[in-house]
């Protein structure tokens, strides 16, 4: 499978072609860098800490596009949206684990998946989504007399928050509860906040040294309380798994995919 790393010169695209090269049936064929970056013209493969690969980096995305079957993009998200648009027009698999992605660039790629497939989630490791099943399948066990809170931290140069896994545990707490996120989300507390909402859903963030990602979602009952945990260990976990996603989703029609539906666990 020909695959097109973006954002190629930075942590994780540095992964993801490293995760390309030792994946049975995968090949780099070209590394998008943006116009002006230092990386430009270096061989992709060094730039990874492999042999050479005589892929150079480039800034051409659209020619990068031609001829390719999938691109894998865990970039920013401007960035995300434009890439999702030359993914359409060459009629490639996007594969997107950017975060920080707001309703309105969801909706460009929701647009998009009309024209394209595109994989998008905020983990793509087997652990999280695993969690995320998990957290809905609870939600609706439990209902609304149980309190909700999501707490995640990161590394001290992360630099959106929540963190796209908690909104997605979070999106999955509100799926199990039938209600949209947006309505039960409490992102913020500080000073005199008054009684917790009966329903709400909320967010706690931390940040600092090198934390390659610990997520909690922690149901709180009266007189006992219920905490799902997920410690990424190895960055290198969400690189295998969009190749893992990328070589699922060849030859699939146009949609808005998840990785979900790439490990089977929708049913769960």
């Amino acid at each position: 499978m020909s695959l097109v790393v973006v954002g190629a010169a930075g942590r994780m695209g540095r992964m993801l072609i490293r995760a390309i090269a030792q994946t049975k049936g995968c090949r780099l064929v070209a590394a998008v860098e943006r116009p002006g970056s230092e990386a430009l013209g270096a061989d992709a493969g060094i730039l990874a800490g492999l042999p050479s690969l005589g892929v150079p980096v480039t800034d051409d995305a659209a020619a990068a596009f031609a001829g390719a079957d999938a691109v894998l993009d865990f970039t920013a998200p401007a960035a995300t949206v434009a890439f999702a648009k030359l993914a359409a027009d060459a009629g490639i698999l996007h594969v997107v684990g950017t975060t920080g992605l707001e309703p309105s660039h969801l909706a460009s790629l929701a647009g998009e998946a009309l024209r394209t497939p595109i994989i998008r989630s905020g983990n793509m490791s087997l652990g999280v989504n695993l969690l995320a099943a998990l957290v809905r399948k609870v939600a609706a066990t439990l209902g609304t007399d149980w309190d909700i809170e999501i707490l995640e931290m990161h590394h001290r140069m992360k630099v959106d928050a929540p963190s796209g896994t908690a909104v997605m545990l979070g999106e999955a707490a509100a799926e199990g509860r039938e209600v949209e996120l947006a309505q039960a989300r409490v992102a913020v507390r500080d000073g005199i906040t008054g009684a917790r909402e009966p329903g709400a859903i909320g967010f706690a963030t931390l940040r600092g040294g090198t934390v390659t990602g610990d997520h909690k979602v922690i149901f709180a009952g009266a007189g006992e309380r219920l905490e799902l945990a997920h410690v990424a260990e190895d960055r290198s976990l969400f690189a295998q798994g969009a190749v893992k996603a990328a070589l699922w989703g060849r030859g699939k029609p146009p949609g808005l995919y998840s990785m979900a539906d790439v490990l089977g666990l929708d049913t769960l």
